[in-house]
């Protein structure tokens, strides 16, 4: 098979598409045809600078594609069925195996490419609003990086719960076209100080809930915060750390809460049904999965690249 598979890390262009053997397929597995790829912001951090599994890496945890072949032990998959994916390393090939327990049925009329892009991104924002960000309607949440994967998702069910949504983005241009999915306040951070602006705007009491998944935001969304608020802090998607001050969250009673649903996929059900009901509910049209551009997985380097420029609005997704 083709797979897009590198031998070190590194910048986009230590990608090579080349031919290496198909995966084996154990009992607990499934072998799946994939049929389109979201690049996630953890992959181009391995890619960058983070473990391999072997040489050559093939790097990816979320797909989705059509089951070719069953494992032994497999009860509730069968060959044909449509599936959406996710796996430690992988994705960027064009056969992946899986374990069936890490795939979920992608409903008739929901197209493989926005299914693709859906466990990860919005599992991930509905963890953070309300699974730990204790969302309730009528509070404020600021949504860091509103134009991402985790931030368009974040945006639509936030404020189909009832909360008034703030959000950052490097363009009067994408805020714009975040109204439609629900932002009600912009925040431009390449104009000046985004958390002296979100304290501006909410008349300086602050936000409830912040959904961070920057990391190098975090001084700036603890300061963002009202009396009692909230962080999720879920990424470090700007690559930078910076000190943070946590004595600073004592005088407001506030608090900081790390999610990672990875964990919660291996710990327990419910992250599990959580991300079936999200994808029932795309297929229903309830909310937008939201595709930016489409490469061919030949493509992977430039894929990276766009993706690591931010001109992306919503997912990048490569299609073998």
């Amino acid at each position: 098979m083709k797979a897009a598979v590198y031998y070190e890390t590194g910048a986009p262009d230590v990608l090579k598409y080349e031919d290496v053997p198909d995966p084996s397929l154990w009992p607990g597995g499934v072998l799946l045809q994939v049929e389109a790829i979201s690049i996630e912001g953890g992959d181009t951090l391995n890619r960058l600078g983070g473990p391999l599994a072997a040489k050559p890496h093939i790097v990816g945890y979320q797909c989705a594609g059509t089951i070719i072949e069953v494992g032994s032990d497999v009860t509730d998959r069968q060959v044909g069925q449509r599936v959406v994916a996710t796996m430690a390393h992988g994705s960027h090939a064009e056969k992946v195996a899986v374990a069936a327990m890490a795939t979920w049925l992608v409903p008739d009329g929901l197209d493989l490419v926005k299914a693709a892009c859906i466990p990860v991104a919005f599992g991930t924002a509905d963890d953070c609003l309300f699974e730990f960000g204790h969302l309730q309607a009528g509070e404020s949440v600021l949504v860091q990086a509103g134009a991402g994967g985790v931030g368009i998702a974040a945006i639509q069910l936030a404020k189909r719960a009832g909360a008034t949504v703030y959000a950052t983005a490097s363009s009067d241009e994408k805020l714009e076209r975040l109204k439609q999915y629900g932002l009600d306040h912009g925040v431009n951070y390449t104009e000046g100080d985004f958390a002296d602006k979100v304290r501006s705007l909410t008349g300086g009491q602050g936000v409830n809930l912040v959904v961070d998944s920057v990391g190098s935001t975090l001084p700036g969304s603890i300061r963002s915060l009202a009396y009692r608020g909230r962080i999720s802090y879920v990424g470090n998607a700007g690559r930078e750390q910076h000190p943070v001050d946590v004595s600073a969250l004592m005088g407001g009673n506030q608090s900081i809460t790390g999610v990672f649903l990875g964990a919660e996929l291996i710990m327990g059900q419910r992250a599990r049904d959580n991300i079936a009901r999200l994808i029932g509910e795309a297929a229903a049209g309830q909310f937008e999965v939201v595709v930016d551009r489409t490469f061919p997985l030949s493509q992977a380097a430039e894929a990276h690249a766009y993706m690591e420029d931010r001109h992306a609005f919503g997912r990048v997704v490569l299609v073998p």
